[in-house]
């Protein structure tokens, strides 16, 4: 089976669309590492988009947020902002939705969750130390995760002469390059809010029968997003952020 990877869409349509018309065909279902809501201006559409394909999606800690189960102290007061904004806007029927998602998934051997296995809400995965503590969590050998927006592969394996070791390496984009042959936690990216320097939108799609890996960038019109977020008076760091992809 084909599927199309993506994360931290933070009720961001126009950069959601850009992806779904890249990579059309080219997947049969969508597996998707939470966050849909939060940051940005669309985030009805962009629960309304996902609903239309076949998909998995497991719950991020802004989807949490919308629906008030963490304490909003705990963000950075843009993020507070939004998330407030983002509860006066959902839909009954959309925040049912988020709040049907679970933690975790295991979908074709291979888990998927927002933050990291031992947290899977609210624990960002950014450095090799942190990585390497969270396979004693997993019962399968690859993991996805999101919630840095930062696309990185974490590699674990024995060493030749004993010792185990976590290695960070750059996920290459649109390059082939084949899974679980260490145990890996993959990070794809963020369609939403990229915060690697690069402003495209990222996502990637995996053959879970060959056990292959693609890794994609594309661009959207960053814009447009910007002005809706303008007319909402969304915070403006968030909007200027989306430029530098940070």
């Amino acid at each position: 089976m084909r599927c199309l990877i993506v994360s931290d869409i933070h009720a961001n349509i126009v950069a959601f669309d850009a992806v779904l018309r890249h990579a059309d065909g080219k997947f049969d279902k969508i597996w998707c590492l939470g966050d849909i809501v939060g940051y940005g201006p669309s985030p009805n559409e962009c629960i309304e988009r996902i609903r239309q394909f076949p998909h998995s999606c497991v719950l991020g800690n802004h989807d949490s947020a919308a629906l008030d189960r963490l304490d909003l102290n705990d963000f950075n007061t843009d993020a507070q902002d939004s998330a407030r904004w983002t509860q006066t806007q959902l839909t009954a029927a959309n925040r049912d939705y988020l709040a049907s998602l679970p933690e975790k998934l295991v979908e074709e051997g291979i888990t998927l969750v927002h933050g990291s296995p031992r947290q899977p809400v609210w624990e960002y995965i950014m450095f090799p130390s942190v990585a390497k503590i969270q396979f004693a969590y997993l019962s399968t050998d690859v993991c996805f995760v999101g919630h840095t927006h930062v696309p990185v592969v974490f590699s674990y394996y024995q060493a030749e002469n004993g010792p185990e070791v976590c290695e960070a390496s750059v996920l290459p984009v649109e390059e082939t390059f084949e899974i679980g042959k260490e145990r890996q936690i993959i990070n794809p990216g963020s369609v939403g809010q990229p915060r690697d320097g690069d402003a495209r939108a990222a996502y990637a799609i995996i053959d879970t029968e060959a056990n292959t890996l693609q890794h994609f960038r594309v661009e959207y019109a960053i814009s447009q997003v910007q002005e809706t977020m303008r007319r909402y008076n969304l915070p403006p760091r968030l909007i200027a952020r989306l430029v530098y992809g940070w």
